[in-house]
C-alpha cells in the first residue's frame, strides 16, 4: 500500500461518519450453500446496504460458532472449500467491487498451514482488507501481525464480556481497522442482548482506543440492530444469515432472496 493511502476500511469509516451512518456488516460462510452463489452474494449484500463484508473461511472445528454457523462451515465443506477458493472468491469480487472492504474471519489452522507470509501476499492480491483470526490470541499474533501490516491488511480482534479488563489494552495495541465486541457470552447465535451491558462495554473500549467498535453475536433483525448500533460504530449480522441460507426446505434462490431482504431490514433499522 501507498504510504500515507487510505485502506479501503479507513475509507470507509471516514465516508461512514460524514454522513453520520453507522456501519452494516453481513457474515457469511465461502461455499455456503455452494460455491457458485457466494460472490453473487456477496454483490447482493452490497447492493442492499453492506457497508463491509466477512467472508467466513470454513474450517472442521469452528470452536466460536453456534449450531447455524457450525452447519454452515459443514455445508462449505461438504464443497471442499478451503481458505485457497475463498481467496479467490474474495479476487472475483474484487473484479468488479474496488471499494467494498472484505474482511476473511476464520481459524488460525490454516493461514499457519499456509505461512504468514504466503498468506499475507495471497490475501493482498485477492484484495482481502482485514483478517480475523478467533483462536488467534494477541500475545501471539507478532508474526502474523508483521507480514499483515508488510501488506496493508488490518488484524481485526474480537474482544468479549469474559475479556479480563486488564487484557483490553493488550488486545487494542495489536489491533486495526476496528474492534469487533462480542456481546453475548458463548457462541454465536446464542442468548438475547442486554443493551445496557453492551452500551457499558462498548464505552469502556471506545476509551482506551479510537478505533471504532462494531458488535455482533446476537443481530438477528432491524429491532435488535438499532438497538446496538445507537451504541456502536456497526453491526455485525451472521447467524440470522446463515440461517436462512440453509434451509433446505427452500430452493438456493429464494434462500439467498431471504438472506437479502434481511439484510435489507437491518440497514434500514440501523
Amino acid at each position: 500500500m501507498e504510504k500515507n493511502k487510505l485502506s479501503r476500511i479507513q475509507a470507509k469509516w471516514q465516508s461512514l461518519l460524514a454522513e453520520s451512518k453507522k456501519a452494516v456488516i453481513p457474515y457469511v460462510v465461502g461455499g455456503d450453500p455452494e460455491p457458485a452463489v457466494t460472490v453473487s452474494l456477496m454483490h447482493d449484500l452490497v447492493a442492499a446496504g453492506a457497508d463491509m463484508l466477512e467472508l467466513g473461511v470454513p474450517f472442521s472445528d469452528p470452536m466460536a460458532e453456534g449450531p447455524a454457523i457450525q452447519k454452515g462451515h459443514e455445508r462449505a465443506l461438504a464443497h471442499s472449500v478451503s481458505l485457497r477458493k475463498c481467496l479467490a472468491m474474495a479476487a472475483e469480487f474484487r473484479a468488479q467491487d474496488a471499494q467494498t472492504p472484505i474482511i476473511l474471519m476464520g481459524y488460525a489452522n490454516p493461514i499457519e498451514h499456509m505461512g504468514y507470509s504466503a498468506f499475507a501476499d495471497a490475501a493482498a492480491e485477492a484484495g482481502v482488507d482485514g483478517v480475523i483470526t478467533v483462536d488467534l490470541p494477541p500475545e501471539e499474533v507478532a508474526a502474523m501481525n508483521l507480514e499483515l501490516k508488510r501488506v496493508g491488511i488490518d488484524n481485526i480482534f474480537l474482544i468479549a464480556p469474559t475479556t479480563p479488563d486488564e487484557r483490553i489494552p493488550l488486545i487494542i495495541q495489536q489491533a486495526s481497522g476496528f474492534i469487533y465486541y462480542v456481546s453475548l457470552k458463548g457462541v454465536t447465535g446464542a442468548g438475547h442482548l442486554n443493551t445496557d451491558e453492551v452500551a457499558a462495554k462498548v464505552k469502556q473500549i471506545k476509551a482506551g482506543t479510537e478505533l471504532p467498535v462494531v458488535v455482533g453475536f446476537g443481530i438477528k433483525d432491524a429491532e435488535s440492530a438499532a438497538r446496538v448500533g445507537a451504541e456502536a460504530d456497526g453491526v455485525v449480522v451472521g447467524s440470522a444469515l446463515v440461517n436462512l441460507l440453509g434451509d433446505e426446505s427452500r430452493s438456493i434462490e429464494a434462500r439467498v432472496k431471504a438472506a437479502v431482504s434481511l439484510l435489507r431490514d437491518i440497514r434500514s433499522g440501523v
